[in-house]
């Protein structure tokens, strides 16, 4: 099972919110999930990011790999980067 933690885009017409969600790596973006671990709103100044820690912090662990947007999400939301260290992404 090879999952990942990726965006999931909601809102409406230009004004994007985003969910991350954990995910089989084949699924459609908007598709079935199996995990929310948390949400990004970039149209809020400065940009809202609400994370669950513990639950990201498992999904890493299990071997789910987050993509380039959301691993920088991470960071500036202040997950652990030797979490995310070995992760070939």
């Amino acid at each position: 099972m090879a999952t990942r933690i990726r965006l999931s885009r909601f809102g409406t017409k230009k004004k994007p919110f985003f969910r991350l969600v954990v995910a089989e790596s084949f699924s459609p973006r908007d598709g079935k999930f199996i995990d929310i671990v948390g949400t990004y709103d970039p149209g809020k100044d400065p940009a809202e990011i609400r994370l669950e820690g513990t639950k990201i912090s498992e999904w890493l662990k299990k071997g789910a790999q987050p993509t380039v947007a959301v691993k920088s999400i991470l960071k500036k939301g202040g997950i652990d980067p030797a979490l995310l260290a070995g992760r070939g992404v």
